[in-house]
């Protein structure tokens, strides 16, 4: 192997050994909580339901691992085999080489090596979320699912890159920046087309029903400046038990969207609190500064990829011919960044974590106090089984919320 191959395979061995040293923490953790429910936790969880929700984590735990040595397998067998430059030119050669083909080519190629992941994401689904209880969807639904994604990939994907190819071959230099103008355009399009387009592809949203709930829910928006024309309530549970909430697009297209399961689990006050909290994101800024931060990692990584096409052992070192145009370079830069990214996977988490204190604070401030917001969190814990007693190594690397401890000590502060 070559000195760029041995770096891959450096990176590779330091990310699943880094991976599995922190679950293993997560799990020696999960195991000493083992026993009577902390007083902390007692006064609303019972002695089933924590025993049942350290059983999960370890049982996540144990399948993560597996999938953790599992994956990074697979990527040192595509990329150190040879396979990666023949399933490409077999693709092409099926294809074409027109700037469409070629786009479609990218689409198939990483359908094509996805392919070992589904045996996992079946695994998962139907047996380990199964086994607990939350698994709500079944096998048609789970297939339709994964033939909607691709097509989705398809009729989304091949117009994009067909943009981005389109620029390379017409403006040679300067391509990556009219590439990252037309990616982020169409990133904040999706944003706004996503829960009217692409979302009802998969769950049914239906506004929310007259009467107290969607009453109380109205007021509290325009008590915390946030005129909303509706709020949206989705079928999460056709899939899953597990409950949640979301905030979605920008400006007068901005949308909140609840779980069925949601609305089951909390009562009205604390349905605003979540309420509180999700409009929280939206008026303290979140938005807009994450997408600073995707548009600032988005040029970055053109700048790189029109940095790296011109590098003829870029393309010898994963057996690509040099010049073999910028396909097979995207390719290759989207299978190994990860090995990169992943160590800024703790500064994105603390980054996240810091949004959900100040969305927390917000929701504190109109409710007029922490009490529902606390009551919402101990019943989102409990129902979705969370990880009580995360070790702390491993919830500051990977955990994009505050655990339940640090944000009830946050709200609950003076």
């Amino acid at each position: 192997m070559n000195t760029v191959l041995w770096i891959f395979v450096a990176l590779l061995v330091a990310k699943l050994g880094t991976e599995l040293f922190l679950a293993k923490l997560n799990a020696n953790a999960a195991r000493k909580a083992r026993g009577p429910v902390p007083d902390t936790f007692s006064s609303f969880i019972d002695q089933k339901k924590y025993d049942k929700s350290i059983e999960y984590t370890l049982a996540k735990n144990t399948f993560g691992q597996k999938e953790m040595i599992y994956d990074a397998a697979i990527l040192a067998i595509v990329v150190l085999s040879g396979i990666l430059p023949v399933l490409y030119n077999a693709v092409s050669g099926l294809f074409g080489m027109s700037l469409w083909a070629q786009s479609a080519t990218l689409i198939t190629v990483f359908l094509i090596l996805s392919l070992p992941s589904l045996p996992f994401e079946w695994y998962n689904q139907f047996k380990l979320e199964e086994r607990f209880g939350f698994n709500k969807s079944t096998k048609k639904l789970w297939i339709t699912d994964k033939f909607k994604g691709i097509a989705l990939s398809y009729v989304l994907g091949v117009p994009i890159i067909w943009v981005l190819l389109r620029f390379f071959q017409s403006y040679p230099q300067t391509w990556w920046l009219w590439g990252f103008l037309a990616i982020f355009a169409f990133q904040i399009l999706m944003l706004l087309l996503y829960p009217r387009l692409i979302l009802p592809l998969f769950n049914k949203l239906t506004p929310l029903e007259e009467g107290e709930t969607r009453e109380r829910l109205m007021n509290l928006a325009d008590r915390a400046g946030f005129k909303a024309s509706t709020i949206e309530v989705m079928d999460g549970s056709k899939r899953s038990g597990h409950s949640n909430a979301f905030f979605t697009g920008f400006g007068r297209f901005r949308h909140i969207v609840l779980f069925d399961t949601l609305m089951k689990q909390l009562s009205i006050s604390e349905l605003e609190s979540v309420l509180a909290h999700e409009i929280g994101h939206y008026k303290m800024g979140h938005i807009p500064k994450m997408l600073v931060l995707s548009a600032s990692s988005l040029l970055i990584t053109l700048g790189l990829i029109a940095f790296l096409v011109q590098q003829n052992w870029f393309y010898e070192s994963f057996g690509f011919e040099a010049g073999n145009g910028i396909v097979p370079a995207l390719l290759i830069f989207s299978l190994v960044s990860g090995l990169f990214t992943f160590w800024l996977k703790p500064f994105m988490s603390m980054w996240s974590r810091k949004h959900e204190y100040e969305a927390d604070a917000f929701a504190k401030n109109i409710m007029g106090g922490a009490d529902d917001m606390v009551n919402s969190l101990h019943k989102l814990h409990t129902e979705n089984l969370s990880n009580l007693t995360p070790h702390p190594l491993f919830s500051k690397f990977y955990y994009s919320h505050p655990t339940l401890i640090e944000r009830e000590k946050a709200l609950l502060a003076e």
